[in-house]
């Protein structure tokens, strides 16, 4: 044996010793000290008819007289996922007001780290800033869909415009299309909070992601309801227990191409859509139109549902 094998030796010894110790203490160490060394970036899209007590249009935006007061429910069953996803190793948070305006969280009570997406329009809706390096999504406040049949203030994207939405010939509530865009990305929904019905909707679509039932719907417009502080410790755990057990939840892929059918509740919006080179019209109220991938398709929804021609600046 040479004393230039003898040096290498030595520092194969410690290098392996070195990854000993590093797998041990990952091992033992509390997950808080272990995402120091491993980066945990969660995504959280929140909306506003899931939130516990909403159940009419006074809770959903400016001219309502509960608003207010319910903009900041909203904004702590937000701070409450936050607070999950922490607690389970979350280092990096960004958050999507995804309802009405996108202008309803209280931003400023949120920690100062979080970085919070606002407004509209976006080519990703209510997914804006989702990519590759996420390992878990969150959706806080979500309904069911248009075409279910309960559920408090069901639509999707839009209440006054559309019957229908389908990719690829399944019906998607908002839900499925923010857990679509999430998983083109290969990141999955890892947890939802909302009614019973959309909850029900979004485990039957996505698998068994954790649900917060927040409240039991009675119809459209009303609801068997938890109360705010009950709901928020609700959405702290499951949302702690979505992000821990995030490596068994797959994320919802579409095969691309991707079609999209849309129904609107009026001719007229089939009639003129259609003019389009890229649309087909499939019935007097529906369209079709097919996508590279889902990626596309939101870009075309967002389209549709923000163009006007007095559109200023």
């Amino acid at each position: 044996m040479t004393p230039h094998t003898t040096a290498i030796e030595r520092v194969l010894r410690c290098a392996l010793a070195h990854v000993a110790v590093a797998a041990f203490t990952g091992a033992l160490l509390p997950a808080s000290l272990v995402a120091q060394v491993r980066p945990l970036k969660v995504y959280i899209s929140a909306d506003m008819e899931g939130v516990a007590g909403t159940v009419s249009a006074e809770q959903l935006g400016p001219a309502g007289f509960e608003y207010q007061r319910f903009r900041e429910f909203m904004t702590a069953e937000v701070l409450a996922a936050i607070e999950g996803a922490r607690a389970a190793g979350a280092t990096e948070i960004l958050v999507s007001d995804s309802h009405g305006n996108g202008q309803n969280l209280l931003i400023e009570r949120l920690p100062a780290d979080v970085r919070v997406v606002r407004s509209w329009p976006r080519p990703l809706m209510m997914m804006e800033g989702i990519d590759s390096t996420f390992g878990a999504v969150i959706l806080v406040g979500y309904h069911a869909g248009t075409t279910s049949a309960g559920g408090v203030r069901a639509h999707t994207l839009s209440s006054a415009h559309y019957a229908r939405v389908a990719l690829n010939g399944t019906d998607v509530p908002e839900a499925g299309l923010s857990a679509a865009i999430a998983g083109h990305f290969g990141v999955p929904v890892v947890m939802i909070s909302g009614d019973d019905v959309a909850v029900d909707e979004a485990r039957r679509l996505l698998g068994d992601v954790e649900g917060a039932v927040v409240k039991r719907a009675l119809g459209f417009h009303s609801a068997v309801t938890m109360t705010p502080a009950a709901a928020q410790a609700l959405i702290r755990e499951r949302a702690r227990a979505g992000v821990v057990q995030r490596a068994r939840v797959r994320p919802y892929v579409v095969p691309a191409p991707v079609r999209l059918d849309l129904t609107f509740k009026n001719y007229r919006p089939a009639e003129v859509v259609a003019y389009l080179p890229s649309v087909t019209r499939t019935d007097a109220h529906s369209i079709r139109f097919s996508g590279r991938d889902v990626l596309e398709v939101s870009r075309f929804l967002e389209f549709l549902g923000t163009y006007e021609p007095g559109l200023t600046p």
